[in-house]
């Protein structure tokens, strides 16, 4: 999303803009598969709250949207209850969160921090929970003042909101690329950059396209791969420019998330087990989807799960993120599907051979093994909070960086993130061309 929010800026300002993309599809980590009804989404799925950009994007697409507003249920103590006391909990850990944005003292891991607090057991390893799968880190390493800053940026957009593009999240990808082209740019897939030799005005790219090589050359490049393809090593750059190093300073996150699709028989059968209070079909849904939004099984894994409510649907997804994600690391669909299986059968109180006999595939996508991601999105260590904003500084006017991870608002690991960033850049590159054109004039 960076990097096509940035082509089109920048073709639509009559620049000539060629963007290589590695892979077959727009997109990069906002990946949307299609099953019949059913819309899986195996990477980005949420619109969190109302940032002005993402919505003024919708808005010109025209696309649906729909709020995720429906009861949450929470499994505790062995039994599956509303989420009155999940809703306390959420309430507790918001506060802990909330002290940080008004914190001054040094930038501790939220470890050292939780260390220093009178917090409960519960609610220390409560708010571990939380922050380890929101913002798919270690608490060991992430820094408060990174968190301090993002809790302070979801508070002004609304971000406890939720909010779902009926058609597909990949709708926006395919429509930047479209309005890109008809600006006149050139978009080349399966173009995979390998090696980039620049300076001041001069870039050389070097890409594998079907085993050969394809050179192009510009005077100018924006970049826009995720953090993880550039702490790999995947491209090398000669020289290495500035934002190179401190994007070593970041970490990317690891999440492991797989989707549930099941013959719609499933949530009558599961409506039929349980309390009509606990769960109750979603309106107008014809028997398909569940009537809860999400359900929390902390001592479970995974430990969150949502539906598609209060759209109709018959999918269910699971999430870990953080370090708990790597014991799922190996795991292949096959094999997610039969622990979910297990889970939801000791959480539903059900049999597992009913849920078995429902299901009817598993979906997922491997995004820490993705070669062209290495994990699902970043987040700032203690003591690294400058690095994003230093990796927004364009090395001598020719190599410009962007994506999620180069956020400074914070609101790393999300959409509106990456198009900030590709407005950010493309205004960089058209501000240094102007000062180049006045100083060839002067």
């Amino acid at each position: 999303m960076a990097g096509l929010t940035a082509a089109r800026a920048l073709a639509e300002a009559g620049r000539s803009v060629t963007v290589l993309e590695a892979a077959p599809r727009v997109g990069g980590r906002i990946f949307t598969m299609r099953k019949e009804s059913e819309m899986i989404e195996l990477g980005a799925e949420f619109i969190h709250g109302k940032p002005p950009e993402l919505w003024s994007l919708i808005e010109e697409t025209g696309l649906e949207t729909y709020e995720s507003a429906g009861p949450h249920l929470s499994y505790e103590d062995g039994r599956l209850v509303f989420g009155a006391r999940e809703e306390a909990e959420e309430d507790a850990r918001f506060a802990v969160l909330e002290k940080l944005e008004a914190w001054t003292g040094p930038d501790l891991t939220f470890a050292d921090y939780l260390a220093q607090q009178p917090f409960s057991d519960e609610l220390r390893e409560s708010a571990i929970g939380y922050v380890e799968g929101f913002n798919a880190a270690d608490h060991r390493v992430i820094g408060i003042a990174a968190l301090g800053m993002q809790q302070a940026a979801e508070d002004q957009i609304e971000g406890d909101r939720l909010f779902r593009i009926r058609s597909g999240y990949d709708s926006l990808p395919d429509f930047l690329a479209r309005k890109f082209t008809e600006a006149g740019g050139t978009l080349l897939l399966d173009t995979l950059v390998e090696r980039i030799e620049w300076s001041r005005g001069n870039v050389v790219v070097s890409a594998s396209v079907a085993a050969q090589v394809a050179v192009h050359r510009a005077a100018q490049l924006v970049v826009t791969v995720p953090l993880g393809v550039l702490q790999q090593g995947s491209i090398e750059f000669v020289p290495v420019p500035p934002p190179i190093h401190e994007a070593h300073r970041l970490r990317m996150g690891h999440v492991r998330r797989f989707t549930l699709l099941f013959r719609p028989e499933f949530w009558r059968t599961l409506a039929a087990s349980l309390p009509a209070q606990i769960l109750a079909q979603a309106p107008g849904a014809e028997a398909s989807s569940a009537g809860f939004s999400f359900l929390f099984a902390f001592d479970q894994m995974p430990p969150v799960w949502w539906t598609s409510h209060p759209a109709p649907g018959d999918s269910l997804t699971g999430w870990v993120g953080g370090p708990r994600s790597e014991t799922l690391a190996a795991f292949t669909a096959v094999q997610l599907g039969e622990l979910a299986c297990e889970t939801l059968a000791q959480v539903l109180a059900v049999p597992p051979e009913s849920i078995r006999a429902a299901l009817l595939a598993c979906y997922t996508h491997d995004w820490s093994r993705d070669a062209l991601a290495f994990g699902a999105y970043s987040y700032v260590p203690a003591g690294a909070l400058d690095a994003c904003s230093k990796m927004t500084i364009p090395a001598e006017n020719t190599l410009f960086f962007a994506g999620e991870h180069t956020d400074t608002t914070g609101h790393w690991g999300t959409v509106h993130a990456a198009i900030r960033s590709g407005l950010r850049a493309a205004q960089q590159v058209l501000s240094a061309s102007a000062r180049d054109a006045q100083s060839a004039a002067d």
